[in-house]
């Protein structure tokens, strides 16, 4: 936006050449300019959008000259950006171990469109369970740098560029060597990246585009708030990100400013996509598809999606207009609650339209001068109109609630040799449009617990303790972040809320848990040692596997620690070997609370000592803290590690396990880290689950369980 000072300049010199008059519509220098609803003021608004742009690109010395090089030729059409969670298990299959992509674009082409672009999100909301840093997410990412790389030219393969992202809260886990910036640079030629996504950002460093300059030329710089106008110069593309809009649509103002600069319209959580599709469809600019909201899923309508098929061929075909200088916006319609751009060049004209009204709207849309020998054609129905009367030419068509229009008038060469087949096209993806406006319903499933066979009173296995059946109110707790969590009997905690995205969110349901009995301990290294010893076990994937021991044996002191390094899948084999099976979310917390419901094993407020919060600066031995029981006499339910439950969910795009009592590791200095240090026995962290060598984290250990057929009272405190 605008300096004070710099405002002031064109304040005086706007309204001077506008009309003089003090009652003339003045505009404000917003990431969208909103638009007069009076349309008798459209031609000084427009008046002004020119003025204001000409000064500013003098004043800022603008000469676009980033955006004529070769290199960068490609930014003026990518219109569709796919933000890509690649845990989302459409992109990578758990089960081959492979990423996916060639399913995936031919689904966002039948969907959407097709993707000009994707953004690979990798490491948010995982990050800060232990100190792996965003690079390190990307580095353990199945293949590595070099299956990135590969995935990357099967991408570009298919004409689709490739953006990472880059976190600079990403302060608190374990730093480089180098700086983020030298990171970045090596990052992106190590992948063969196209652009880099600067999340929460307004702008990159400067030093980052000389350097990107240096290693890798072409490569674009694309924030995530709003991009002040002085840094369009070296940033080819950015967010319009929860922009409002005036009811006659607006202006982006740095599309406005320099037309090849590419924005992306999204609001992440809305259900109701065609607010952003208008603002698209009017400004000559991009959308971004994001389903996937970090684990949540938030779909598209069938109305929305054959919008946005119908406008991307449009786009792209006649990118020259769209990022040229014949941009003229709300031209006069022929209908209430009906508004047009105007872009035209080189012997065409092309009208965008926009239906605000929720009535489908026909007739003559448009009434504009007639061209001798131009042709008139409908380019979202895919057929030629136009009707001339007394030198004008009458644009006639419909409108469907909400929805979009397009006309184009030329002829000959500039239509194109194909211009009958992409009518063609384009008739056959408006008879294909499908106008229901609900949202797809995804159904999240649990997991099937494999139950262990009954034990009797007298066959627990040592090391365990009985739990006598129980019927109760639980209270869990949560961190609401947009990965929502997931789906409970009578309300849906799966989406995002609108609530505070960081606060603490508590619901409680009725939990009936069958007799049980549950390890007093976290498994340890030397137990997990044994079960390698004795049964070979070798994970299909190895990478990270067990990664603190040293030439696969246990470091010395460390046999009575938990063991950490293992996946949902190793955890499970060895309880398999031991005739168990992971506990469950809900028996892992009343084994931790007992029957009162605490806060902590101990008690209902926090005490210092009871735990392993992070001091010593790593694990502790299982039984370090025995003035920190539970109920039950189960030792280091809270702090230590994380542990793994039989909690497992698929909504068929995400996986993810619910993790449970903190860990010793705490990231310092975002509010965007997973939760650290010890937590109460009620809180429960959605982990998302990609493939192990992901999996696989140094806060992270499990304990067994098994079934009872009965349990002879008093189980409570266990064999102490």
């Amino acid at each position: 936006m605008l300096s004070v000072v710099l405002w002031g300049l064109f304040a005086a010199s706007v309204h001077g050449v506008a009309s003089g008059s003090p009652d003339v519509y003045r505009i404000e220098i917003k990431p969208l300019v909103a638009a007069p609803s009076d349309r008798s003021q459209w031609d000084s608004w427009r008046v002004e959008l020119a003025v204001v742009r000409q000064q500013m690109r003098q004043r800022l010395n603008y000469d676009g000259d980033l955006y004529r090089r070769e290199e960068f030729a490609w930014v003026p059409s990518c219109y569709s950006c796919c933000f890509v969670m690649m845990c989302d298990q459409r992109f990578y299959d758990p089960v081959s171990r492979r990423y996916t992509i060639e399913g995936y674009l031919d689904e966002g082409r039948a969907e959407f469109g097709g993707y000009d672009a994707v953004v690979l999100w990798h490491a948010y909301p995982r990050i800060g369970f232990d100190d792996r840093n965003q690079f390190d997410f990307y580095r353990d990412m199945p293949g590595g740098l070099a299956g990135l790389r590969e995935l990357s030219r099967t991408l570009h393969e298919r004409g689709v560029k490739v953006f990472i992202n880059y976190n600079p809260w990403d302060t608190g886990t374990r730093r480089e060597a180098r700086s983020d910036v030298e990171m970045l640079a090596e990052l992106v030629s190590a992948i063969e990246a196209d652009g880099i996504f600067l999340d929460t950002l307004h702008e990159g460093m400067r030093q980052l585009r000389d350097r990107l300059d240096a290693m890798r030329p072409g490569v674009v710089l694309e924030s995530e708030l709003t991009l002040p106008v002085e840094r369009v110069a070296d940033h080819h593309m950015s967010w319009a990100q929860w922009f409002a809009d005036s009811e006659a649509p607006g202006v982006l103002w740095n599309k406005w400013f320099e037309r090849r600069h590419m924005m992306h319209q999204i609001r992440r959580w809305d259900r109701d996509h065609t607010g952003e599709l208008h603002i698209a469809w009017m400004n000559g600019s991009g959308m971004l598809v994001w389903e996937n909201v970090f684990g949540t899923l938030v779909g598209w309508s069938q109305r929305d999606r054959s919008i946005l098929r119908s406008m991307l061929p449009i786009q792209r075909r006649y990118v020259h207009l769209f990022s040229g200088e014949g941009w003229t916006p709300l031209v006069p319609t022929e209908k209430a609650n009906v508004y047009a751009s105007l872009w035209e060049s080189d012997g065409l004209r092309l009208w965008t339209l926009v239906n605000r009204s929720a009535q489908q709207i026909e007739g003559t849309l448009l009434r504009v001068p007639h061209n001798e020998g131009d042709g008139c054609f409908d380019l979202i129905a895919g057929c030629e109109l136009g009707r001339v009367r007394d030198g004008e030419l009458l644009l006639d068509g419909r409108i469907p609630p909400r929805g979009i229009g397009a006309f184009v008038a030329g002829a000959g060469k500039p239509l194109g040799a194909d211009f009958a087949a992409f009518l063609a096209s384009q008739a056959a993806v408006y008879g294909a449009a499908d106008w229901k406006t609900a949202s797809e319903d995804f159904e999240e499933t649990l997991r099937p617990v494999e139950r262990t066979r009954g034990y009797g009173p007298d066959e627990i296995p040592e090391g365990m303790v009985a739990v006598a059946p129980a019927h109760l109110r639980m209270k869990t707790e949560y961190r609401n972040r947009e990965c929502g969590f997931y789906r409970v009997a009578g309300q849906d905690q799966s989406a995002h809320p609108s609530r505070d995205l960081h606060a603490i969110v508590r619901f409680e349901r009725e939990v009936r848990l069958r007799p049980y009995a549950i390890d007093l301990t976290p498994v340890t290294n030397r137990q997990y040692a044994e079960f390698l010893r004795q049964t070979g076990y070798r994970p299909v994937s190895a990478e990270n596997f067990l990664r603190h021991w040293q030439d696969g044996r246990v470091p010395p002191g460390l046999e009575e620690h938990p063991v950490v390094y293992v996946d949902l899948e190793d955890a499970r084999a060895y309880a398999r070997w031991t005739g168990k099976r992971l506990s469950t979310e809900q028996e892992w917390q009343y084994a931790a609370q007992g029957p009162d419901g605490r806060a902590y094993p101990w008690g209902n407020a926090w005490e210092d000592g009871r735990c392993n919060d992070g001091r010593s600066g790593g694990t502790a031995a299982v039984t370090a803290f025995p003035q920190g029981r539970s109920p039950f006499g189960c030792y280091d339910m809270c702090g230590n590690t994380w542990e793994w439950t039989e909690s497992e969910r698929s909504d068929g795009r995400t996986r993810f396990c619910v993790v449970k009592g903190g860990s010793y590791y705490r990231a310092q200095g975002s509010h965007w880290y997973a939760d650290g240090g010890p937590q109460p026995c009620g809180f429960a962290a959605k982990f998302l689950l990609m493939w192990p060598g992901l999996d696989r984290c140094a806060t992270i250990g499990f304990r067994c369980a098994v079934d009872l057929d009965r349990v002879v009272p008093p189980s409570l405190g266990g064999d102490l």
